[in-house]
């Protein structure tokens, strides 16, 4: 059993009412819901909000909005863990299914595809030893060659040092941004672990012009130039 959640609050401060801006016509979280929908894993799909207004925007694109999210998990400081497990609880007491994993969907990264989002549960599924998966991306600097730290005398040092200096980016480990495009995380992750972080993880990579998270104005415009580009 494979449940998928949509996890959104009703504030933002870096972009005003973020989760329900209009993207290419519809509303930010439609393209989620839609891509949840089109998926050929995922059982079924919730979403948790707070917020009747988004509430009632995604029972319009055919999502299901069993609750609102409790206050005390939908403030500013909220970690999403306990949120995660607050909608599965709630899910599996009413509906009497058991839940094996859970999908978490950001609907800040609207140019994901059912693809994507398959492809990092198939990744869960093909290693039963791994708790979390979660897609990720290259990123244009590495912690092991061209990012510095700043100490606290002042001075600057490479932030992840290597047994003799890296001189070439294609020779330094791999490393990758992550997106919250999906996050897969086995039930048993979260009664085992205080945060994703500290399970045993894997990441799936996705292109990073498909990865791209919404966090102020200027991705929202760099998104739509990309959709206006692809049309």
């Amino acid at each position: 059993m494979i449940l998928a959640t949509i996890c959104c609050r009703g504030g933002s401060k870096g972009v005003p009412n973020k989760n329900i801006k209009l993207l290419n016509g519809h509303p930010l979280i439609h393209h989620t819901i839609k891509q949840a929908l089109a998926s050929n894993l995922i059982d079924e799909l919730i979403v948790s909000t707070d917020s009747e207004e988004i509430a009632e925007i995604a029972k319009d694109a055919g999502a299901k909005v069993p609750f609102l999210r409790p206050s005390d998990l939908a403030s500013d400081t909220s970690s999403k863990w306990p949120v995660f497990v607050h909608a599965l609880e709630f899910f599996e007491k009413t509906e009497g299914k058991e839940v094996k994993y859970l999908v978490d969907l950001d609907v800040t990264v609207p140019l994901k595809t059912p693809e994507d989002i398959d492809g990092c549960i198939q990744m869960a599924l093909d290693h039963s030893d791994v708790e979390v998966v979660i897609t990720g991306y290259e990123p244009e600097r590495n912690p092991y060659f061209n990012m510095m730290e700043v100490r606290t005398d002042g001075l600057a040092e490479i932030v992840k040092k290597s047994s003799k200096p890296i001189v070439r980016r294609q020779d330094a480990p791999e490393v990758y941004s992550l997106s919250p495009a999906a996050f897969v995380i086995k039930k048993s992750a979260l009664y085992h672990y205080p945060h994703w972080s500290t399970a045993p993880c894997m990441i799936y990579p996705m292109p990073r012009e498909r990865a791209i998270d919404i966090d102020s104005e200027l991705d929202f415009e760099l998104i739509e130039f990309l959709i206006n580009r692809k049309k």
